[in-house]
C-alpha cells in the first residue's frame, strides 16, 4: 500500500474517490468547502435535503462524472464542539471501512483539517496526521494466513492524505503514525497466531528475526538450561508442565547517548494458559493464546523504534512460557525461590503471569533503568473493574504514572490508575514463604500489582494490566495491538 501526503489543491489531484468530512453542526472544514465549490454546491444540497446528516461515523458514497475524482465519500464527523479524540477516530475508521473493500484504487482523504476538541493528539494538524496514519494501518489490517482460501486482493493500493504542507514536521508525524500502526499490526499478528505455532521458542525466533531485519536491534535469548543456572526458578516453574520449554528474550535498542539510562519494557509472554493444575473452564479457553499480549506489545513497540530510529535507549525483556497441566507441572502449595532470592508459595497455578514477570523484573535491575514498564494480560479482575476501554495502571512513582496517563489520553489508548497502597500488601502474607502468589477474591488487580512491586523496589516502575484491552472477543475476535500507541507516545516523549 502506498501512503503519501499532498498539499496541492484538491482539484489538482486525480483520484478514484475523494473523502470529505461533514459536521453535524458547526462550520465546515476548508477541504469540504473546496470540494463543494468544485461540485457546484452538490454537498450543500445533499445535506440540506437530508441525504447526509453529519452524524458521527455515517457515510454516503456517490459516483461522480466530469470531475478529477470518480467517487465522493461523505463522512459524518459529528458536532464541532463535541468532537473528542474517540469521536474523531470513529469518523476516520468509518471512512476507511467504507472504501477499503470497494472499487477505488486511489483514495484522496481530506480529514486532516477536521478539528477535534478536548484531546492534545487531535488538537493539532500534526496530531491528526499521526492518528490518520495509524488508523489507516489499523483498519486495513487482515489476518488470513491460516485460511485455505485467501480473500480476493483489494483494489485499493494508494491513499493520499491532504495536509496544509508537506514539510518535515507534518511528514514525520504522519510517518510515525504509519509506523505505530504497523507496530500494532505486528503485535496483532503475534497474538492471532495459533498456540500450536506460537510457543516460547517461536517467540524467541521472532526476536532474532527482528534483529536480523533491523541492525539497530540486538537480541539475546536464554534457554531453560541458562535460566536454571541463572536462578530464574519461577519462569521455569510455570513452564515445567509443558513440552515447550520457557525462554527469556532480551532485545536492545540503543539509539540515544550511551550514557543515557534506558527505558525498560517487560512483557508477559504466556503463549497459552490452561491455568495449569488450577485448570480454567473450557469455554473460551481458546482465547488464552492472547495471554502473551504483553510480550506481543513489546515486540510491536520495538518494531516502531527500529523503523523510526529515535534518540533513546530501550531494553525490552520478554518472559515466555506455556502453562500446561501435565504430571511435572507445578502444584498449589509448591514453594519456589525466585531470581531475587525471595520465596513464593504458589496457591493458584493460574496466577502464573506474575510469576514469570517477577523474575524478569528482578533481572532488569542490572540495566540501571530510567524507568521500567511491564505490561501483562494479568487479571480478570481488571476487566470487571474497567471493562475493555482502559488498561489498568499501577505504579510506585507518581510522575511516571502521570506520564503514562497523559500518553494514553494523547493517543486514545487510555489507562486508568488504581491504588497501590501499603494496606493491600498484607493480602499476600504466607505462613510458609515470603509471600503467596494470590490474595483473596478482593482487589485482584491491585494484589497482583502488589506482588510485582516487591520485585521492583529499586527503580521507577509502572504496571499495565491489559487483560481487557489486548484483544476483542465475539464476532470481532482478534488482538487489538494495544498498548503500543501509549508506549510509543511515552517513549517518543523521552527521545532526544
Amino acid at each position: 500500500m502506498n501512503f503519501s501526503l499532498s498539499s496541492k489543491a484538491l482539484t489538482s489531484t486525480k483520484a478514484d474517490c475523494l473523502v470529505v468530512g461533514i459536521p453535524e453542526k458547526g462550520d465546515w472544514p476548508e477541504s469540504t468547502i473546496q470540494a463543494d465549490k468544485a461540485l457546484d454546491g452538490m454537498i450543500s444540497r445533499l445535506q440540506k435535503d437530508g441525504d447526509i446528516t453529519g452524524k458521527n461515523g455515517s457515510t454516503l458514497l456517490l459516483p461522480l462524472t466530469g470531475q478529477p475524482w470518480g467517487r465522493l465519500l461523505l463522512v459524518g464527523t459529528g458536532k464541532n464542539d463535541d468532537r473528542n479524540l474517540v469521536a474523531y477516530r470513529t469518523a476516520l475508521a468509518a471512512a476507511i471501512s467504507a472504501i477499503k473493500e470497494g472499487a477505488a484504487k486511489h483514495v484522496l482523504l481530506t480529514l486532516s483539517d477536521t478539528p477535534a476538541t478536548g484531546a492534545t493528539q487531535s488538537g493539532s494538524e500534526k496530531g491528526r496526521l499521526n492518528l490518520i496514519g495509524r488508523t489507516l494501518e489499523e483498519q486495513l489490517y487482515t489476518f488470513s494466513e491460516y485460511k485455505s482460501e485467501q480473500p480476493p486482493e483489494r483494489k485499493l493500493n494508494k491513499v493520499t492524505v491532504t495536509a496544509s504542507g508537506a514539510g518535515k514536521e507534518l511528514k514525520g508525524a504522519f510517518n510515525l503514525g504509519l509506523a505505530t500502526g504497523r507496530g500494532m499490526n505486528y503485535t496483532r499478528d503475534l497474538g492471532n497466531t495459533p498456540p500450536n505455532i506460537c510457543h516460547p521458542a517461536w517467540l524467541a525466533d521472532q526476536a532474532k528475526k527482528l534483529a536480523k531485519e533491523h541492525d539497530c536491534i540486538k537480541t539475546e535469548v536464554f534457554d531453560e538450561k541458562q535460566l536454571k543456572k541463572m536462578g530464574m526458578n519461577t519462569i521455569l516453574a510455570v513452564g515445567q508442565g509443558s513440552s515447550q520449554p520457557p525462554r527469556l528474550i532480551v532485545m536492545e535498542y540503543r539509539g540515544g547517548n550511551p550514557k543515557d539510562k534506558p527505558q525498560v519494557l517487560v512483557g508477559k509472554g504466556i503463549t497459552f494458559d490452561t491455568g495449569g493444575i488450577s485448570l480454567k473452564p473450557g469455554a473460551g479457553m481458546d482465547e488464552m493464546k492472547y495471554d502473551m499480549g504483553g510480550s506481543a506489545s513489546v515486540f510491536g513497540t520495538m518494531k516502531v523504534l527500529a523503523e523510526t530510529r529515535p534518540k533513546i535507549n530501550v531494553i525490552a525483556v520478554v518472559a515466555a512460557a506455556e502453562n500446561m497441566p501435565d504430571g511435572s507441572a507445578c502444584r498449589p502449595g509448591d514453594i519456589i525461590k525466585t531470581y531475587s532470592g525471595q520465596t513464593v508459595e504458589i496457591l493458584n497455578t493460574d496466577a502464573e503471569g506474575r510469576l514469570v514477570l517477577c523474575d524478569a523484573l528482578a533481572y532488569v535491575k542490572k540495566y540501571d533503568p530510567a524507568a521500567v514498564i511491564d505490561m501483562a494480560t494479568l487479571t480478570g479482575a481488571c476487566i470487571i473493574a474497567l471493562g475493555h476501554h482502559a488498561s489498568g495502571l499501577l505504579a510506585n512513582n507518581d510522575e511516571l504514572a502521570d506520564e503514562l496517563i497523559a500518553a494514553g489520553e494523547r493517543t486514545g489508548d487510555r489507562a486508568w490508575r488504581l491504588p497501590l497502597w501499603e494496606e493491600y500488601q498484607s493480602l499476600l502474607d504466607s505462613n510458609f514463604a515470603d509471600m503467596q502468589n494470590i490474595g483473596d477474591r478482593s482487589a485482584g488487580t491491585i494484589t497482583a500489582a502488589c506482588f510485582l512491586s516487591r520485585f521492583a523496589k529499586e527503580y521507577r516502575w509502572a504496571h499495565l494490566d491489559i487483560a481487557g484491552t489486548a484483544w476483542n472477543s465475539g464476532k470481532a475476535k482478534g488482538a487489538t495491538g494495544r498498548p503500543v500507541p501509549l508506549l510509543v507516545d511515552y517513549l517518543m516523549s523521552h527521545a532526544g
